[in-house]
């Protein structure tokens, strides 16, 4: 069973870390987000060391930072410790974990260590939302940083010429995805909050669109000013109760403070007038495909204007983003050279996105690998995602085993239940029971001038290296 977040606040927080060097230990250090926050304490001056299971790169650059890295968890190495800061993805029976407990250590969860250290920033921005909050995140670090900026930036996914999902900078501009599951974001402190979308998500947490809603509502409270999508009501309604300043971005003719106009797609790359309250401010061009992107980007350029940055510099931080890991992310070539793409999406709404993009891409032959991300989630929207499916103009579609996360299956789904449905709507679907049996179908059908989308939040990717011509070469 996994761990619950700590809800202590900046203030409790503050009072275990306070002003003098700690010693840290993070468990589950490797993570995306955790070890960033490694390296900020380490900066700081605190002794830092943690656990994870693997090594990986990521292990490797905190032991280039004279960060100790234990590859097993043990009492030993958090005796002595002043804090233990963990991921809730660990487990409760982990030893160092039951330790701190059992002799008094402070244990902090990720998220709440997340908000406390957000605090030593003048500018946070927290972007929020069921969908593209990884996408939107690292395009507004691209804004901020054309505009000379030196942003510090927390996000979700890896961003293209960073190598990494996170970047620490200055002490000014805090840039950050604020994820709504578990309430995590409640411990957040964001000066400016973007809400993309909301939408039903993440049933094993949230029971009904009036939880999720008051969630999010609770969320942009925190802040001065919140950047709301006018598009959708969830997102209005729950800007209205806030109490905070509403910024509006949203379609040609929606009324929006921000509005994109005059939209030209190519092979599925766009190009668009950003307007200000029907001044237009500038043109650009996204070198990722995708109608999304025109929204994120608008969002991102709706907090980058409203914080004085010049069109020109917003125009120029769009133009140069290039994308994060496994979103629509072009991984390489077949032996038979067909192009090779990887992309996160795990929600309806997020496969319709996708498969609309992928499609427009003018592809001879376009081919879907969806895997399903957890039991509830594939039972509960189960025809959200047979609808999704089944309504793309893929050429066929192939499913994965579901994978589990951190579930076990009792809601009796299966990813054959979920083909029969995109079969029963119109869709040319079938359901294979590994990855090596999807691997070779896929080499040996894809020619040159096909591509094909390996789609899903789990292990999917994998294939994508199972299928490429040389994948040390691809990445």
């Amino acid at each position: 069973m996994a761990l619950n977040n700590t809800h202590f606040g900046y203030e409790e927080i503050n009072k275990i870390i306070g002003n003098d060097p700690k010693k840290i230990f993070f468990l589950g250090i490797g993570g995306i987000s955790m070890n960033s926050l490694a390296k900020v304490c380490a900066l700081r001056g605190h002794t830092v060391a943690g656990y994870d299971r693997t090594r990986t790169d990521i292990t490797d650059s905190l032991e280039e930072m004279g960060i100790k890295v234990y590859f097993e968890s043990s009492t030993e190495a958090v005796a002595n410790c002043d804090a233990l800061v963990y991921t809730v993805a660990m487990p409760e029976s982990d030893p160092a974990y039951i330790y701190a407990g059992e002799h008094g250590i402070p244990r902090i969860s990720r998220a709440d260590f997340l908000g406390y250290i957000m605090m030593g920033y003048n500018s946070r921005i927290g972007i929020s939302g069921m969908h593209g909050k990884s996408t939107t995140t690292a395009i507004v670090s691209s804004v901020y940083r054309a505009a000379g900026a030196d942003p510090t930036v927390f996000g979700g996914a890896e961003i293209k010429g960073m190598s990494s999902s996170n970047i620490i900078g200055g002490h000014d501009v805090f840039v950050f995805e604020a994820c709504e599951y578990m309430d995590s974001f409640l411990d957040f402190y964001p000066t400016t909050a973007i809400v993309l979308n909301i939408e039903m998500d993440h049933v094993d947490y949230f029971h009904s669109m009036e939880q999720i809603c008051n969630s999010f509502t609770a969320f942009m409270s925190k802040s001065d000013r919140v950047i709301a999508n006018i598009g959708d009501i969830n997102v209005t309604d729950s800007a209205k109760r806030s109490g905070a300043k509403i910024v509006t971005f949203g379609a040609t003719g929606s009324g929006a403070d921000y509005t994109a106009e005059n939209i030209s797609f190519c092979h599925g790359f766009s190009s668009f007038d950003i307007f200000y309250r029907g001044e237009k401010l500038c043109r650009t061009e996204m070198h990722v495909p995708g109608h999304h992107i025109v929204t994120d980007a608008l969002a991102a350029a709706a907090v980058a204007h409203s914080d004085g940055l010049a069109p020109a510099d917003i125009a120029r931080g769009l133009a140069e983003y290039t994308g994060i890991g496994r979103r629509m992310e072009l991984r390489g070539k077949t032996a038979g050279e067909a192009d090779v793409f990887d992309d996160y999406a795990h929600h309806p709404t997020e496969i319709k996105t996708t498969l609309q993009a992928a499609t427009e891409m003018e592809y001879k032959k376009t081919v879907c690998v969806f895997q399903p991300h957890t039991f509830s989630r594939t039972a509960e929207l189960l025809d959200g995602f047979a609808d999704a499916l089944a309504s793309s103009d893929v050429d066929e579609i192939i499913l994965a085993p579901i994978y589990p996360a951190r579930e076990k299956n009792t809601y009796g789904i299966s990813s054959e239940i979920l083909a029969e449905k995109v079969r029963e709507k119109g869709g040319k679907c079938t359901a294979y029971d590994s990855f090596e049996g999807i691997s070779e179908y896929l080499k040996n059908t894809l020619r040159e001038g096909d591509a094909v989308f390996i789609v899903g939040a789990g292990d999917v990717n994998r294939i994508s290296d199972m299928i490429l011509a040389c994948p040390a070469c691809q990445d």
